[in-house]
């Protein structure tokens, strides 16, 4: 006696006389329209992220700062860049290749010297992203942007 409950004989049970007219059909998952839907929505999506996507190069816009303040020390950087491409150290305008020399000599004595670029509003993303490539190459480790602070009158 397997499994049963109670004491008496194990009885059949009886089959039916009986046949379904439509048959027994099993349980059948349609996966063709679910992958049809998928394709649709990640073609929707492609297309979504493509069309977001700009192809121009957008010029420097820096942001204002409210806590912003002019800092001119010995032992840091300042390179501004401004709208037609000129390179100044500090208040000196300077050709690329000699920041490439000033930025030798300082990486000498310490690479760990703060850096700050600053750039005109209308300075393109190019002359700024050059500057910053030629202070990378240098050595540098603290390279900063800076802005102007909000209640500061715009330079001439």
């Amino acid at each position: 006696m397997a499994g049963g409950g109670g004491g008496g004989a194990a009885v059949a049970m009886p089959r039916s006389k009986f046949k379904l007219p439509t048959g027994r059909k099993r349980a059948r998952i349609e996966i063709i329209p679910l992958i049809d839907v998928m394709f649709f929505l990640l073609a929707a999506f492609m297309m979504v992220s493509l069309s977001m996507q700009k192809m121009k190069t957008p010029r420097m816009d820096l942001a204002v700062a409210k806590t912003a303040s002019d800092d001119f020390k010995a032992d840091l950087l300042n390179i501004a860049v401004e709208r037609n491409g000129q390179v100044s150290l500090g208040r000196t305008n300077i050709t690329l290749a000699t920041l490439d020399e000033v930025l030798a000599v300082a990486a000498k004595r310490n690479t760990n010297t703060p850096i700050f670029i600053s750039g005109d509003r209308e300075t393109t993303h190019g002359s700024i992203n050059s500057v910053l490539d030629r202070v990378r190459r240098a050595g540098f480790l603290r390279v900063s942007f800076t802005v102007e602070s909000a209640g500061a009158p715009a330079q001439p």
